[in-house]
């Protein structure tokens, strides 16, 4: 996978996606977190909420584009998707259906999803190999596997 570079935004981005996957976790989760953002700044935000909510749609991608609400093709465009974990091919569909040319990935070692997709589509990848969430999704995997094995579809 090709790297993009790091902009500096990008750090302080990210840290509110790994807010949202923390959020998530403490109330009974999956730790995944997600942030839209533009130039103009944070335009959603949202964790993954399959256990909390019951609904299989809900990883942490998904809710936050739903969280961020009716947006025009242009602000899409314009935008950074920030995500705790490689995204999986639901969330890689949504992002090539809503044209984000840009998406920032904490850690891709618990899960890689379809990235070549993403790339092959012309949308820009930052992989930041994030430590902290890496170990805070290791510890997740490891203490709920049915949890997780669920959230992927591999049971």
């Amino acid at each position: 996978m090709p790297q993009a570079p790091v902009l500096d935004s990008d750090r302080s981005l990210y840290a509110q996606a790994v807010s949202e996957a923390r959020a998530g976790l403490s109330e009974g989760g999956i730790p995944i977190g997600a942030v839209l953002a533009s130039a103009a700044g944070v335009i959603g935000r949202g964790r993954n909420q399959r256990i909390q909510k019951a609904n299989p749609i809900l990883h942490g991608e998904m809710a936050c584009l739903q969280n961020a609400g009716r947006l025009t093709p242009s602000v899409y465009r314009g935008s950074t998707l920030y995500t705790t974990l490689s995204p999986c091919h639901m969330c890689t569909g949504a992002i090539l259906l809503f044209g984000i040319r840009r998406v920032v990935i904490g850690e891709n070692k618990s899960f890689r999803g379809p990235e070549d997709l993403l790339v092959a589509h012309g949308v820009e990848l930052v992989l930041l190999n994030d430590v902290d969430s890496a170990t805070m999704m290791g510890q997740f995997i490891a203490d709920y596997p049915q949890l997780w094995q669920e959230d992927i579809s591999q049971l």
